[in-house]
């Protein structure tokens, strides 16, 4: 089949990542397999299959071309946007979704017709958000912010979601934009489940690179950009009362990493934290370390999880909001710490004790590229409900 994974950028990031690691997977089950951005980055992710073709539609140099595109642009940005929060892709999103069409039109005058077109993440999908298509899936990588019942989030609701195929990253996600369908009064095309990749054979290769400045000594590992979502500032008080041997290795750049700098030295910890900023690699941290922990406030899926146990190393993870119970089920669920420093305080104290344990490559089925490939060229069932199938 022909396929075309579209993403925002391919800046550094687990959703890109994810993108990248599709559009790979397609290429690799031997599918015709396209990545398309709407900007270029200097320093970004690529695809390692050489058959995936990138293509990049400046989506917003075009919209200003228009004329008409520009002028709402600027109203949008001087009066509607200060008026009601966060609605820029509203005013924009239908003229972006015309001319996504525009560019699908030339695109497969080219190549051909596509079979399936996959958007990751609302991001992607609002800036063109009057786009429908039968081929089309729209990925929900987090949950949807049910709490809110403004009249403001059933606007933005009615633009993204009304008869089009929604794929969740996992049943939490699942969960809550079934609720939102409730509360903000949409129907969508159909609503499933497909959990992202895992691509373990490539992460294995990349995982023995050797890198100089890994510790020698034992130590922990969390993954993460330095945001608030991820909660770093959780696991910092966590090490501090577990106050194990090991080092802490954080690998991740972000806004907060000042301020999780000075907070470990308020700890009494900045010795034995090492904050080793962005990693084009993350893979050798991760397989080196005797334990990785997550301690994020919500996960979509987590799929950082997955990619840890890879490079086999077993993982913990605080009890959040979203999809980690997704990967740690079965055997695993006794990797999920209470939601508290002192939980996760306790349990990386527990999982410390005697040697690495081994990692059982059965916990990594569900994940394998071939698997989630096919789950995306499946023809959905139409219906609006959420069905839990997962038991």
């Amino acid at each position: 089949m022909r396929t075309l994974i579209v993403v925002r950028s391919l800046k550094m990031g687990g959703m890109e990542r994810v993108a990248v690691n599709l559009a790979d997977a397609f290429a690799e089950a031997g599918h015709e397999s396209h990545l398309m951005v709407y900007r270029e980055c200097d320093q970004g992710l690529a695809p390692t299959h050489s058959d995936v073709k990138v293509h990049v539609f400046s989506l917003r140099w075009w919209q200003r071309l228009t004329g008409i595109g520009l002028l709402i642009e600027l109203i949008s940005r001087l009066l509607l946007n200060p008026l009601v929060r966060r609605s820029l892709f509203v005013w924009t999103g239908w003229l972006g979704g015309y001319l996504l069409r525009a560019w699908l039109w030339y695109f497969e005058k080219k190549y051909g017709r596509l079979d399936r077109i996959i958007f990751r993440g609302i991001g992607t999908f609002e800036l063109v958000w009057s786009y429908r298509d039968e081929r089309a899936r729209f990925v929900l990588e987090n949950k949807l912010p049910t709490g809110e019942k403004s009249w403001r989030y059933k606007l933005f609701a009615h633009c993204l979601f009304p008869g089009k195929h929604l794929v969740a990253v996992s049943h939490g996600v699942a969960e809550s934009a079934s609720l939102a369908q409730e509360k903000w009064a949409f129907t969508p095309a159909s609503l499933s489940v497909i959990v992202n990749p895992c691509p373990v054979g490539r992460i294995r290769e990349l995982m023995t690179e050797p890198l100089l400045d890994i510790p020698s000594e034992p130590y922990i590992v969390n993954v993460a950009r330095l945001v608030s979502q991820k909660d770093h500032a959780l696991l910092l008080r966590a090490y501090a009362k577990a106050a194990p041997k090991e080092a802490l290795v954080i690998v991740g750049e972000g806004p907060l990493r000042s301020s999780l700098e000075q907070q470990a030295s308020e700890l009494g910890i900045a010795g034995k934290v090492y904050f080793v900023g962005y990693q084009a690699n993350p893979y050798p941290w991760m397989h080196h370390a005797r334990l990785f922990v997550l301690s994020s406030r919500v996960e979509g899926m987590g799929i950082v999880l997955t990619e840890a146990l890879a490079c086999g190393t077993p993982v913990i993870s605080v009890d959040c909001p979203g999809g980690i119970r997704e990967v740690l089920k079965g055997e695993l669920e006794n990797a999920i710490a209470e939601h508290s420093d002192s939980g996760l305080a306790e349990k990386i104290r527990i999982f410390l004790q005697g040697p690495k344990p081994l990692i059982n490559d059965d916990w990594l089925q569900d994940f394998l590229p071939t698997k989630i490939v096919e789950r995306f060229l499946e023809t959905p069932i139409t219906r609006w409900e959420y069905i839990d199938d997962s038991h």
